[in-house]
């Protein structure tokens, strides 16, 4: 009885997931309302394409107003998606990369594309080692801060793959990556919403600190790259 219901609990596992990700991104869309669906439906569908991550996106999403056409001079009007809304939505996109990786991981390496990138993850042994080396003492808390700082390529995806060469269970790392990523989208769609509002209480001041934030990134990044070639 068990090997018979083996073919079906296989199937369950691969189509769950899409139904669940139609079934939220229909009741995200009745949530936000027609002004704002095809806006977060497409930020939705950008998140997916690298280099845009949660910690662009998401600005993206809750800001809104008047842009005005530099050639035509038509004023259009972008509207704002809810914080909270607009974190869920991009978090609800990891929750469910998570949960079809953790359960169709072999099967998800022969798709194209998804497939060629976790391959070339997991052949790079040692770079993940020395990349991702201080997730694997901590574990299940290593994934969970692993998704929720907003790191290029720290989602769903790598944090399964990650998940997965640290030895963790697929419950465990579909939790931690749920918890991860709920927490860290909220956080950057507050942020978010506190940097709108200095904007229109001293704009001047909110690009002085936006451009030191910038500097410190980018110094950060270089630095790191530097002593890479270094070693």
């Amino acid at each position: 009885m068990r090997v018979e219901s083996e073919p079906l609990i296989r199937l369950a596992k691969f189509f769950v997931p899409f139904i669940i990700a139609i079934t939220g991104i229909i009741v995200l869309q009745y949530t936000v309302g027609a002004a704002s669906s095809a806006k977060l439906l497409l930020l939705m569908m950008v998140y997916f394409f690298p280099p845009l991550g949660k910690e662009s996106i998401i600005p993206l999403g809750v800001s809104g107003g008047e842009i005005t056409n530099p050639i035509t001079g038509y004023v259009s009007i972008v509207p704002s998606i809810n914080p909270i809304i607009m974190a869920l939505s991009i978090a609800f996109i990891d929750i469910v990369v998570a949960l079809f990786l953790v359960w169709n991981y072999d099967l998800a390496k022969k798709i194209p594309i998804i497939g060629n990138f976790m391959i070339k993850v997991e052949e790079k042994g040692e770079n993940v080692e020395e990349k991702y080396g201080w997730i694997k003492p901590l574990r299940f808390i290593g994934i969970v801060l692993f998704v929720m700082v907003p790191f290029q390529g720290s989602g769903g995806m790598v944090g399964s793959i990650v998940g997965r060469l640290i030895g963790m269970t697929p419950r465990n790392t579909f939790i931690a990556i749920s918890i991860g990523a709920v927490i860290g989208c909220l956080l950057i769609a507050m942020f978010s919403q506190v940097f709108l509002i200095f904007a229109e209480i001293n704009i001047t001041l909110t690009l002085i600190l936006v451009g030191i934030i910038a500097t410190v990134i980018i110094a950060y990044v270089v630095i790191k790259r530097i002593r890479k070639k270094i070693k």
